[in-house]
């Protein structure tokens, strides 16, 4: 039986700016996936090194907001959704994503980063941890959302959940990009400790869950065929052009038979491109 569920991007925060209500069939419920609060640690204990390296990477989040290109891109990564990961990817990724456009690449990631987000959902609640704008008492990058982030727990970091999980889904649509895809996918994860609204142990759970969801997401037989789907999808857009598959016959070195470019039988009267024997060329 399918799960539905609606997914609102934006955590159901007042810091949708851009949030999104959209049905999504998820691949597993909550349940269903592993249980961070069985395989993971609980956040830092404020009087551990753990927590000591916490405050340090504070202070060096306070110090990356002197950068104004790097403040202007945490601030951009701060509005939580599908589409501020489809905006900020594109160069990572090679190329444009859209509901429109690439609707197989935009469904997969779409419930792939949905399925991933719940596995975050048991030790939020649990939890609670306090964000360190609070500890500190001082404002962030983005104050307009302070308010609702202080009714939302900090461990683990939903942002880094999404931003690693939808590199992981990238990268696996498009492996040759691999290292850009991953390098922004982390950067996405870092700016929440720019922005000041997670610590680095938040950062670091949510990357761990996410790859975990992950893992889990490759046991569901639907998602492994929306990512063929994807993967399709992605390399016909990439190379628009390329001559479509064509079933000659078992030995096509041998074969006789002609194509036109559109794979349509040619006859001797037919101009244009033409592919014969694996081989293309052009009558006029």
């Amino acid at each position: 039986m399918k799960k539905i569920f609606l997914l609102m991007f934006g955590l159901g925060l007042t810091l949708a700016v851009q949030a999104q209500e959209e049905v999504v069939d998820a691949y597993f419920t909550t349940d269903e996936m592993p249980d961070m609060m069985i395989f993971m640690p609980g956040p830092p204990d404020s009087t551990s090194v753990a927590f000591a390296n916490d405050v340090n990477r504070y202070y060096w989040g306070k110090e990356m907001r002197e950068d104004p290109e790097r403040a202007d891109q945490a601030t951009r990564d701060a509005v939580y959704g599908l589409q501020t990961i489809l905006d900020e990817f594109e160069d990572a990724f090679g190329m444009k994503i859209t509901k429109e456009d690439t609707p197989e690449i935009y469904k997969v990631l779409l419930e792939g980063t949905a399925t991933c987000d719940s596995i975050c959902t048991k030790p939020k609640r649990k939890y609670m941890r306090r964000r360190p704008f609070m500890v500190f008492n001082e404002s962030t990058l983005t104050p307009e959302e302070e308010e609702a982030l202080r009714k939302n727990g900090s461990y683990p970091s939903g942002h880094t959940l999404l931003g690693w999980s939808s590199a992981l889904l990238m990268m696996e649509i498009n492996p040759d990009r691999a290292n850009e895809i991953l390098v922004r996918g982390y950067r996405y994860g870092e700016n929440r400790i720019v922005v000041g609204a997670h610590w680095q142990s938040d950062t670091d759970a949510a990357r761990l869950a996410a790859s975990v969801a992950f893992a889990r997401l490759h046991t569901s037989e639907r998602f492994l065929e929306q990512m063929k789907k994807a993967r399709k999808e992605f390399k016909e857009k990439q190379n628009p052009t390329a001559v479509p598959h064509l079933e000659m016959d078992k030995h096509p070195s041998t074969s006789t038979k002609a194509y036109t470019i559109s794979g349509t039988p040619a006859t001797d009267s037919t101009r244009g491109v033409i592919i014969s024997q694996g081989q293309k060329t052009v009558r006029r």
